[in-house]
């Protein structure tokens, strides 16, 4: 399937907005918000996605200063998978944005379609020789918020798990 630059997708075909509208709206039958979405570096498409996230945690009454950790975690991933992931790529090239909100965990995926990278490989940045270095803070940031982290896919995907506080 050819990409369609920040569309929810279903097995429905609607315009981005309404599609967007339906990943905004209500939960799915069994509690869960979940979609996924294809936006590319373009800063309306890219608050489509955080707001469609945000909004099924506000469904499920996460606190303020969960979705604080989410939407930092998502933008991070977002940043990375942009500028690192798709360095030399079209801004109109999209990356992938797969989402699952219940009442217990919040679960994203970004997936884009560079060369990938080894995430071991990354200095510390918070190792005194690394300080003023460039690189390093996205993950840092994202490692800190989420509960679990994980890449695959040689490094194009990484999944950030949130787990509700008690």
């Amino acid at each position: 399937m050819p990409p369609i630059s920040a569309t929810v997708l279903f097995k429905r075909p609607a315009t981005v907005k309404a599609e967007a509208s339906d990943a905004m709206g209500a939960m799915g039958h069994n509690g869960v918000d979940s979609a996924v979405m294809q936006p590319s570096n373009h800063r309306a498409q890219i608050d489509q996605v955080e707001q469609a996230v945000l909004g099924a945690l506000e469904r499920h009454q996460y606190p303020e200063a969960a979705r604080f950790a989410v939407r930092l975690a998502l933008e991070e991933a977002l940043v990375n998978a942009f500028q690192h992931g798709h360095r030399g790529l079209s801004a109109d090239v999209p990356v992938t944005v797969e989402f699952r909100v219940d009442d217990q965990e919040v679960r994203i995926s970004v997936e884009d379609r560079g060369p990938g990278f080894k995430p071991d490989a990354v200095p510390d940045c918070t190792c005194e020789e690394n300080l003023e270095l460039p690189s390093g803070r996205g993950l840092m940031l994202i490692r800190s918020f989420m509960a679990e982290v994980s890449h695959d896919l040689d490094g194009r995907r990484v999944t950030m798990v949130y787990k509700r506080p008690a």
